[in-house]
């Protein structure tokens, strides 16, 4: 039992270190801005409504949560980008509460929250059935869980693909962040636990990077989970050159015209 939670307190140490690599803070702002206000518009968030943003890194859904008059505490693994989203907030002069907290063992009590939120967030926690009994936990009964997820066939989910052959081994028991992405695997980690499930597929638009090449420099230096792959291989020239092709040529897959459609499933749930 102690040698468990040793483990799991370092493969949580170690996805703070990863996020807080790079700068998530400009991935959020310039290439998917838009994508937490989709998410609050589908859960329907309005003034009064107490709301969890989890995993909510720099607050891309709770700040567009809390314009609407919601009061939001948001909740993230990751203390810098929490400092990142609380300073944006400030200039904005919009009050949340902003708090470390493990999506994995969440500090709130039980059907707390009339809206749980997360924005490609949850997905990247590495046990998904406690993930997703957590957030059916702190959700009150007949309350919303609304979530963005990058699905597995979608361009974030080959950016995984690619670059897994050049990643360290995931952590025992890890499960994929895009399966999160798939029908069938949300449908049977919320199973009757929910009255109501929607569950649909749409693209964010992104028209950020000009060339293959551009983007890959961009996520190479700015995109937590790349930058630590490339700093995994950073002694190795021949395996950091494959890594550049993996990349650059996933993106010239994707990019027509100055733009790529990064495809997502958007998820809705009403708490049984």
């Amino acid at each position: 039992m102690i040698e468990e939670q040793e483990r799991d307190a370092a493969v949580k140490a170690g996805h703070r270190r990863m996020w807080a690599l790079g700068d998530y803070a400009a991935v959020a702002a310039q290439v998917i801005p838009q994508l937490g206000a989709t998410l609050v518009r589908a859960a329907r968030v309005g003034p009064g409504d107490r709301v969890l943003d989890v995993a909510a890194g720099t607050g891309n859904a709770a700040l567009p949560a809390a314009r609407t008059g919601a009061e939001v505490v948001a909740g993230d693994l990751t203390p810098e980008l929490l400092a990142i989203g609380r300073a944006s907030a400030e200039r904005e002069g919009l009050t949340l509460t902003w708090q470390e907290a493990d999506v994995e063992a969440l500090p709130y009590a039980d059907g707390e929250f009339d809206a749980v939120l997360s924005c490609v967030g949850v997905m990247f926690a590495p046990r998904h059935r406690v993930a997703a009994d957590e957030l059916l936990r702190v959700c009150r009964p007949g309350g919303t869980i609304g979530l963005v997820n990058w699905t597995p066939q979608g361009f974030v989910g080959q950016l995984f693909a690619a670059m897994r052959p050049y990643a360290p081994p995931p952590p025992p028991g890890a499960q994929p962040p895009p399966l999160w992405g798939d029908e069938d695997h949300v449908r049977e980690l919320f199973g009757d636990r929910v009255s109501s499930l929607t569950l649909g597929r749409d693209a964010v638009v992104v028209n950020r990077f000009a060339s293959p090449e551009q983007f890959r420099d961009f996520f190479a230096t700015h995109y937590g989970p790349t930058v630590a792959v490339y700093r995994a291989n950073a002694g190795d020239p021949e395996r950091t050159a494959g890594l550049d092709r993996a990349l650059t040529d996933l993106a010239a897959r994707h990019l027509e015209g100055g733009v790529m459609r990064w495809e997502y499933l958007l998820v809705t749930a009403r708490r049984a």
